[in-house]
């Protein structure tokens, strides 16, 4: 009885895997590096002092998919694979959906014909689009996605929905995450971008490390309690804990649910550099950028359901975040590249 986590060297997915392996689960991972690095799976042995099994393949690779669940004795999965980079799903829309809801074809093709019934998806906040309000709440409406990136995860969602009315005895978990930040507080394993970091705190951290000369904040001037940006920040080691909670909802045999995964709290982007700032003891320099399009003024989560529903509830806050952001960034200035 294993489970397979696609995508499990990537951020997230490491840290789940850790999660997985602390809590007595027998883990697979498949991954083809294109978001991950080698160096992960020895990061994760030195935490964890165990090694899950692991091929480098893409989840798209039906065949090779294929003989991973005719050796392993799969139960669960936890589908994290998939590319991420809303400005590359820009440039390459196409590539996206070949890949993100190719991939996702290809594993439930696969799930159907060896009989695993349990699955959690790794959704996005992305698929509510713009908001009209907040907090969200995971029935309010859906679409608008103001990248194709989003939208290949609600494409996903529409795919799962479609299967489980299909197969009754499917167990399906869409987790809609927000924004995950921090790492693992050994510093051994964290968030290390590609490029010029998408995300807020990898840049702060870059700063803060001299990888950067300064942040960009992309606008002052949102109806918000300091003009710049609110979102919702979930410490990533909290996100990580939200699968286990998932898998343990599944084994109720729920069928298909919906759950956000956030604290439930706004926090702007001069909130969160002045709480990395302080945490730290690090100067921040940061300059007022025009606002990019499709940005929002505030978006957050209802947390509510998944309490209620799986007892998830997060335990570490912002500063941890910012703490532990600096403790891998410093550790590791170039990442996995070391």
């Amino acid at each position: 009885m294993a489970v397979l986590v696609t995508g499990g060297t990537g951020y997230i997915g490491s840290h789940t895997v850790v999660d997985l392996l602390n809590n007595g689960y027998d883990v697979v991972i498949v991954d083809n590096y294109v978001n991950s690095k080698p160096e992960v799976l020895n990061r994760i042995f030195k935490i964890t002092d165990k090694k899950p099994r692991f091929y480098e393949i893409s989840v798209q690779d039906e065949e090779k998919m294929s003989e991973v669940f005719e050796k392993e004795n799969i139960t669960d999965v936890i589908h994290f694979a998939g590319l991420k980079s809303v400005a590359e799903s820009v440039a390459k829309p196409q590539l996206y959906f070949d890949n993100n809801v190719g991939s996702s074809k290809v594993l439930l093709k696969l799930m159907n014909k060896y009989g695993v019934k349990n699955l959690v998806f790794s959704s996005s906040a992305t698929v509510y689009g713009v908001p009209d309000h907040v907090p969200l709440k995971e029935t309010d409406k859906v679409g608008g996605c103001t990248n194709p990136y989003g939208q290949t995860k609600l494409d996903i969602e529409y795919l799962l929905k479609d299967y489980a009315k299909e197969h009754k005895d499917a167990n399906i978990a869409i987790l809609r995450y927000f924004n995950p930040i921090g790492a693992h507080s050994s510093g051994l394993i964290g968030e290390d971008p590609q490029g010029i970091p998408n995300n807020l705190m990898p840049y702060i951290t870059q700063v803060a490390v001299g990888k950067r000369d300064h942040l960009n904040v992309y606008g002052n001037d949102y109806k918000t309690v300091d003009g710049t940006g609110v979102r919702d920040y979930i410490h990533v080691v909290d996100l990580a804990r939200g699968h286990l909670c998932a898998l343990k909802k599944l084994e109720q045999k729920p069928g298909l649910v919906i759950y956000n995964l956030g604290t439930g709290k706004g926090t702007s982007v001069l909130e969160l550099v002045h709480a990395f700032e302080k945490a730290n003891n690090i100067k921040i320099n940061y300059v007022i950028c025009e606002r990019r399009p499709g940005d929002v003024d505030e978006n957050y989560a209802d947390c509510h359901k998944a309490y209620e529903e799986m007892g998830f509830k997060t335990k570490l806050d912002i500063v941890d975040a910012c703490r532990d952001s600096w403790h891998w960034q410093k550790n590791n200035p170039n990442g996995y590249g070391d």
